[in-house]
This record gives structure tokens, sequence and C-alpha cells, in this order.
């Protein structure tokens, strides 16, 4: 593993990213994002935590055994050219021409992420299951929650800051949460990060959503805690699938008939 050399996901990497239920581990999953085929070895982990440089080599090792990063072979004059290129950021040091952190910034990043957790316990005869959909655009939020009561779901819906306090912190205590990184006035993950804080609801499922999916985005999802990460807009089918996963659940599962305690 040569430190100025780049790699890039294979299809097989590829695949982890638009999985039904990734099998990569926390640090796998967030190295394989940050390898874009554009960032050098070296770049990619400096910008790690510190706390996590030191299973660096160990994740980048299982993603290249299991065939999800491949080496991209640059011809020799892009290879001057990005030297060049490195050598004067280190003269200038200035972030504005720091090619590795646009990288991760730029915009049209497509994921469709899901973790399992351990299956959720069925609700209790009469009782269906809650979910909570944090959404501000009228039109998805009708969609998610339309999609969510269909297969049997309790929703309850919140568009700003106020409204999500509220309905996250109303009984029952939510089975999972559908949350939008960009509000009016909240930020998501700051919204992810309490909830990961909070006694109560830090075992909750949370699956994020994002118009604009960018590396960067996806990285700081992943390490506050997030369980799905999906890009919209997305397929019904896509956001199901991924409930399915955080809930711990087979991908053959009628979530309407296991809401009503009456599986299939």
């Amino acid at each position: 593993m040569h430190p100025n050399s780049i790699y890039a996901p294979t299809s097989l990497g590829q695949a982890q990213l638009r999985s039904k239920a990734t099998t990569l581990s926390a640090a796998e999953l967030d190295l394989l994002v940050r390898f874009d085929g554009v960032l050098t070895v070296d770049e990619v982990l400096k910008r790690l935590p510190e706390e996590a440089r030191g299973s660096f080599e160990q994740a980048f090792a299982a993603l290249r055994d299991q065939h999800m990063l491949t080496l991209v072979e640059e011809d020799p004059l892009t290879l001057t050219w990005s030297a060049d290129l490195r050598n004067l950021q280190r003269a200038v040091g200035k972030e504005e021409i720091d090619a590795g952190l646009a990288s991760l910034k730029r915009s049209g990043f497509y994921v469709q992420i899901a973790r399992e957790r351990p299956q959720a316990a069925p609700p209790k005869p009469g009782q269906r299951l809650t979910a909570v959909v944090v959404e501000d655009e009228p039109t998805l939020a009708k969609f998610t929650t339309s999609l969510l009561s269909l297969s049997g779901f309790e929703v309850r819906q919140a568009g700003n800051r106020a409204e999500v306090v509220a309905e996250i912190r109303r009984p029952p205590v939510p089975d999972l949460i559908l949350l939008d990184v960009m509000l009016p006035d909240a930020d998501g993950f700051h919204i992810l990060q309490r909830v990961r804080q909070h006694p109560v609801l830090r075992d909750v499922p949370v699956i994020m959503l994002t118009g604009k999916a960018t590396r960067e985005a996806v990285i700081k999802g992943i390490g506050l805690g997030a369980d799905g990460y999906i890009t919209k807009p997305c397929a019904p089918e896509a956001v199901l699938s991924v409930v399915r996963t955080v809930l711990g659940l087979p991908q053959d599962t009628d979530l309407r008939a296991w809401n009503e305690h009456t599986p299939r």
C-alpha cells in the first residue's frame, strides 16, 4: 500500500453502498465511502478522525481482500499533474484549493445503506409500531408518511425543530425515526447526535434521508450512528427495504402483517 496510491470502489464495493443490508463494519464502510478514485491513501488517512487511524490498515486490508477496492491506474501525465497540484496545496495551504476536501464535498453521491440491528420485538396485539418522519418538504413528508402508514406503522410527522422535539419525546417511544438531513431551523446531524446521547432514544433505529448527498455527509452520518442512509428521491420499495433491514427483518417480511402481529 503506497501512500500516493489511489483506490476506488469496485462493482462489489458500489453494491455495498447501495445494499439492502451491508455486511461491512462501520470502519470499513467509512473507508469505502472515502475512497473515491481521487484521494490518495495518504490523503484518506489524514482526513480520518484521530481515534479511527489505528484501525485504518486492518479496515483497508479487509476491503481489499474482499475485492471492494481497486487500484486506480493513472497515466504518467496525470501522475505528474497530481503531484504538482499536491505540492501547490502544501505550499499555499489554503482549504479552498484542497482537491481532496472538494472531492468529499462534491454532491451527487448516491447511496442506499442499511445496517442490520437485532430484530425488533413484534408489536403487542392491537398496537402498531411507531415511526417518526422528520421532513419539511410537504410532498416528500406525505409520501413517506403514507408509505409507512400503509405498511402498518403509527406515524408521527415533524417538519421543524419544535415539532421534532415534541414528537420524539411523546409517548410511546418511537420504534423508528426517518430523519431529513436539512431542515429549515435544524441540522439533521445534530438531531441524530442528540438522539444517540439520549438514555431512552439512543437505541432507536435512525434512517437519514438527503436530497444532495456528499461523501462527507454520508461519513458524518455513519460516524454519528445512523443505521441507514438513503438519497432522495427514492422508490417506495427502497425505503421499505432499508426499514426492514434496520428493524432486523427478512426482506420478504410483510410489514403490515408483522405490525398486526400476524407474520406470514
